[in-house]
């Protein structure tokens, strides 16, 4: 067994027998099943790669690694309320199970129980763990309100959506590395390139999500693809649709965004189709590649000879290869 497979059965332990608190049950319930959902938990796992990189001891990083993936559902259980998302990991959402407002508060309590595993953290670097982690968690916040006002814009840029899904995706992939990286005993040079290469896999990650749910498969991807379609979205691939799409295909295209009465299947197919015949998907693909050669570069770059570093790569070119 691998340290990556060693260390996510660890954490998989760690998760099921964490207690986020008991009464009343209405409250704490909802939490129990979404961290029960699972998820591919890499944000942890980085965390614990990045700690043995520089420390023999990576059981220092287990809790402060939980808080990122605490955090990080805290996250998904506000954000399906505000998409109505139905389905999550392939499960039904918190908010279809129960309710909205059992959605939010459950959420807020994820919130702080993040922090509470925070405390793990060793003493004299639990300031600048908390410095950076509270600077991330504003910046995700940043990141989803810029993703609701591009629900009611016309014209959303290329740029504007990269930095939009750096702020609401990646950094929090960045402060996962750079966590271990702290709790490890890097140098400052090293945590940096450890955030960096966190943040462009980050945008990697979420533009390869962008073209899941056009492209997935249904049985893998655990969501319900064309859901941005029907949503319309302001995905990567329709914000190029709209920049490219000439003539007909412009007029199609701005139908399908039109139009309030529709099928389902119909409109996900005709905007499928659009993307095709602008070579949507290829560019989109470019654009991933770029990202994630950025990201391993940065770790490439890590001045550090260990064959613990080995893990870290071949489990990051493991994800980026994923298909859900």
């Amino acid at each position: 067994m691998n340290n990556s497979d060693r260390f996510l059965e660890i954490l998989e332990a760690e998760f099921d027998r964490h207690s986020y608190g008991e009464n009343p049950l209405e409250l704490y319930e909802p939490i129990k099943y979404i961290m029960a959902l699972g998820g591919k938990r890499f944000r942890p796992l980085m965390t614990l790669l990045a700690t043995s990189i520089y420390s023999e001891d990576f059981s220092i990083a287990i809790k402060p690694a939980m808080a990122v993936e605490v955090f990080h559902n805290f996250t998904l259980m506000h954000d399906d309320i505000m998409d109505r998302a139905p389905l999550r990991r392939g499960k039904p959402t918190v908010h279809e199970k129960w309710n909205a407002n059992t959605a939010i508060l459950s959420g807020d309590v994820m919130l702080i129980r993040a922090y509470d595993l925070l405390l793990d953290v060793p003493k004299e670097k639990l300031r600048q763990v908390l410095l950076r982690f509270n600077q991330t968690a504003a910046e995700v916040c940043e990141g989803q309100q810029l993703d609701m006002n591009f629900e009611t814009r016309q014209n959303v840029t290329e740029e504007e959506y990269l930095e939009m899904i750096r702020l609401k995706t990646s950094v929090l992939l960045g402060f996962a590395l750079e966590l271990g990286g702290i709790l490890g005993g890097a140098d400052a040079e090293s945590i940096q390139m450890l955030y960096s290469a966190g943040e462009n896999m980050g945008i990697g990650f979420q533009l390869k999500d962008d073209l899941l749910d056009v492209y997935g498969d249904p049985s893998k991807f655990g969501k319900q693809v064309g859901g941005d379609i029907i949503a319309n979205k302001k995905t990567f691939l329709l914000i190029e649709a709209l920049s490219k799409a000439e003539g007909h295909l412009k007029t199609e295209l701005e139908k399908w965004l039109m139009l309030e009465n529709f099928n389902n299947n119909e409109k996900v197919e005709a905007i499928r189709n659009i993307y095709e015949a602008l070579d949507i998907k290829a560019f989109t693909e470019q654009k991933i590649n770029e990202y994630f050669t950025r990201g391993l570069s940065n770790l490439n770059e890590l001045k550090i000879e260990n064959p613990r570093k080995e893990t870290l790569l071949n489990f990051v070119k493991q994800l980026v290869e994923r298909e859900k």
